[in-house]
């Protein structure tokens, strides 16, 4: 099973600041994920056209199971995280990860009825600063909703603006959470041009296995967003 993550920065490009969403469907494309978690993504905003981006990525990814959380609400739509799978959801949620006045964030939790059985997955967008951001982890670690699926394996991915690479370290390794994307030079994906800082982090708990883990670098990914995209290949143990 292929799982991709992407920042998409609403479809415009990170230097030229175009909107080309087909460019990031390429991006997505070439990788034949069957399961894309998605942050900074527009619904009905001028800046992009007033599209629902939700809908157009998933029809031309041909992933039709959908699951949209808008954070961040603008004058008109707004933006925020998005699940695309090829198999069904067999439970879905969304979380609010606000804390206090800052910036809306959000997590979306799914149980994939996969062919090699069930996988829960959470696609996250943290905040910029480090309290709030381990604040967000543990909120959401103690979160009913998150526990219910305590028994299945797991797979957390996102744009974690984690730069200094302490939630694995400080909160996610204490709750049975290995880091996927180790070592940190090596996931570098932020800015996606020059990228320095390791942002898009994955970590894992219980019967899931990752294979393979990279952040893709074609020339395509380097313009079409901000970030660069995290691809695991993992693997459900029966």
């Amino acid at each position: 099973m292929r799982i991709l993550s992407y920042n998409i920065h609403k479809g415009i490009g990170g230097r030229d600041r175009r909107y080309r969403l087909e460019r990031i469907i390429e991006v997505i494309g070439r990788e034949e994920p069957d399961l894309v978690c998605l942050q900074e993504v527009d619904r009905n905003v001028r800046r992009s056209r007033f599209e629902d981006q939700p809908r157009i990525l998933s029809r031309e990814l041909d992933l039709p199971h959908l699951l949209y959380q808008m954070n961040f609400h603008l004058t008109t739509g707004g933006y925020g995280n998005l699940i695309l799978s090829r198999w069904p959801f067999a439970s879905h949620h969304q979380v609010s990860l606000r804390m206090n006045r800052r910036k809306p964030r959000g997590a979306q939790l799914v149980v994939v009825d996969s062919p090699a059985g069930p996988l829960h997955v959470v696609n996250w967008h943290l905040g910029l600063v480090e309290r709030e951001r381990r604040w967000q982890v543990e909120k959401l670690l103690a979160h009913r909703l998150f526990r219910e699926a305590d028994s299945v394996p797991s797979v957390l991915i996102g744009d974690t603006n984690d730069w200094r690479n302490m939630l694995g370290q400080h909160v996610l390794h204490g709750a049975g959470f290995q880091q996927a994307t180790l070592p940190v030079p090596r996931f570098r994906s932020f800015p996606a041009w020059l990228a320095m800082g390791s942002l898009d982090k994955a970590f894992s708990r219980g019967a899931v296995q990752i294979e393979h883990a990279r952040i893709v670098r074609t020339p395509a990914a380097r313009v079409a967003s901000d970030h660069l995209p995290l691809v695991l290949d993992v693997s459900v143990q029966g």
